[in-house]
């Protein structure tokens, strides 16, 4: 057996191992049960009040379906401590037998293939506290430095039913959203969309997400905020750009944001024309680090560029924008308009926003210091468990996702070498599956397709596997002897060389090659824009 193939076999077994300890709540929460597949999301309206000074929520979650096939029993998901009060449907109330997180809801109403329906689903209690928010999800409870509450939300992974109760898998979007939030007097809400109304008496903010939404991206903000704006001539024509602050960070937003503007004009360049127009773009502080929630980025970098004043390249690099700026706007694209159906293919999300500060800097500061940036990521590469995890059960894969995601996104750019093509290939990506939710098959399949190359092999050692290609070569005389080691079986990566500082192209595989150059091959290097390891044999 090859040597590649053993290590691959280990890598599933460890897989194999680790689908043991899952629970029959982690595929209730992660698989598309009978009791999900029947219905099809259309509209939720959320309406809450949320008191902060008991750290309580209370209210309600208008949910209208389609129905695709005729069932009785309906799941929806809501964690504890939270408790469902009630669930009516067409003033009559039903029956709810909850396991856990899942609550299974009998109908009595006949429903029809092809009807629209509704229920409303009544809730209330103290929902989870993060601890380490955003990656430890739940109610964010702070006060600013004028004592005033500073609340937030949020829950990938963990799962927006953390906090409101709803159709908790990432494949079924809901087509549009209301929300509704009263908060205590003095004290603001924003949310996603666009504000639609604010009732001044019971302090109450009523905003409309127009554009389908993932669940997860829905947020509620509460603070002494402060509002101010720009107009943005985008692809799409004139895009609204809100900002929310606390008071005191006015000025300094003021000067920070202006890296916004830049970054849509970067990522429209690149990934084709910001996805929600018709809901505005905004960016909201609040008291974590940040979040992609749908046209209401979250942002907690304290005004400073870099990862909290990091560069997490140690390029030098890292220090020209502010991370979280750039890196939640990325998400608009993807994770926000392309969105994984199953949280095993996160690296959807973070492989191509992770690569999307890379191309921030290319766009306004050279292609030179987007290779310095992206090259200088592979230090926090861990290799540990592959990047893509194992379905139905909600689990991601190695937070390997980010740079080294990033860093076989970057190697096939070298591969297409072709800049425009390149270019046109991310943007096709964004309006052919505009406002859909992907598996990794179809994402990759499409990359494979509109770039004319063999990536599968590519794809397979990067994301499902720990290995990194391993090009060995020996020189003798004007001869080069090479091959790949440590990759999955087909793997024939073309890479680019030089020597005599003149390029050229190999395409090695497991078996030894030889090649004859008239240049010094004492010269021989490896394109550093490819994610491989190098290693000199003697001959």
């Amino acid at each position: 057996m090859k040597q590649n193939t053993i290590v691959l076999l280990i890598a599933l077994f460890s897989l194999g191992l680790s689908a043991q300890q899952f629970t029959h709540q982690d595929t209730l929460r992660g698989s598309i049960t009978p009791e999900r597949a029947w219905w099809d999301l259309n509209y939720y309206h959320l309406d809450i009040e949320v008191r902060p000074d008991q750290k309580f929520i209370s209210g309600s979650n208008l949910i209208r379906y389609k129905v695709l096939d005729a069932q009785k029993v309906l799941q929806i998901d809501l964690q504890p401590p939270l408790k469902i009060s009630k669930v009516i449907q067409d003033g009559k109330t039903l029956e709810v037998k909850s396991v856990g997180n899942a609550h299974f809801i009998t109908l009595k109403k006949k429903q029809i293939k092809g009807e629209y329906n509704e229920i409303v689903v009544y809730y209330s209690g103290h929902p989870k506290e993060a601890e380490n928010a955003p990656w430890d999800g739940g109610f964010s409870w702070d006060t600013d430095n004028n004592g005033k509450h500073f609340v937030a939300t949020s829950c990938q992974g963990l799962g927006a039913s953390a906090w409101w109760p709803n159709k908790d898998h990432m494949y079924d979007e809901v087509d549009s959203m209301a929300i509704s939030v009263k908060v205590p007097k003095g004290l603001i809400d924003v949310s996603n969309g666009r504000l639609r109304k604010v009732d001044k008496e019971t302090n109450t903010f009523h905003w409309f997400v127009a554009n389908p939404i993932n669940n997860y991206g829905v947020n509620v903000n509460i603070g002494d905020y402060v509002h101010f704006g720009e107009k943005y001539q985008g692809e799409k024509g004139i895009l609204d750009m809100d900002y929310y602050v606390l008071r005191d960070n006015l000025n300094k937003a003021k000067e920070q944001f202006k890296q916004a503007p830049m970054t849509l004009k970067a990522f429209e360049y690149w990934f084709g024309p910001y996805p929600f127009y018709e809901d505005s773009y905004k960016l909201v502080e609040v008291p974590y680090l940040g979040m992609e929630h749908q046209s209401s980025v979250t942002y907690g970098n304290h005004y400073q560029n870099g990862y909290l004043g990091r560069d997490l390249s140690a390029s030098g690099w890292g220090l020209q924008f502010d991370y979280i700026l750039i890196h939640e706007s990325g998400h608009e694209w993807f994770a926000n308009n392309i969105t994984y159906k199953d949280i095993a293919d996160m690296w959807i999300h973070e492989s191509f926003t992770c690569y999307s500060e890379n191309l921030y800097l290319d766009y306004h500061f050279g292609t030179n210091a987007a290779e310095e940036y992206v090259i200088g990521l592979r230090r926090n590469i861990r290799n540990n468990i592959p990047i893509i995890g194992p379905y139905g059960v909600n689990q991601e894969g190695s937070g390997d996702m980010y740079y080294k995601g990033a860093n076989m996104l970057h190697t096939i750019r070298q591969l297409v070498n072709d800049d425009e093509k390149w270019r046109k290939v991310l943007r096709g990506l964004n309006r052919d599956f505009y406002h859909q939710t992907v598996t990794s098959t179809q994402i990759e399949n499409y990359l494979i397709d509109q770039t004319g190359i063999e990536l599968s092999p590519i794809f397979d050692e990067y994301l499902r596997t720990t290995m990194i290609p391993s090009l060995e070569y020996t020189i003798t005389d004007s001869t080069l002897k090479f091959r790949y080691t440590n990759v999955v079986d087909g793997f024939k990566m073309p890479i680019r060389i030089y020597i005599d500082g003149q390029e050229h192209w190999l395409t090695p595989n497991p078996e030894w090659q030889t090649k004859t150059f008239k240049g010094n091959l004492s010269t021989f290097k490896v394109d550093r824009n490819f994610y491989v390891e190098v290693s000199k044999k003697r001959p």
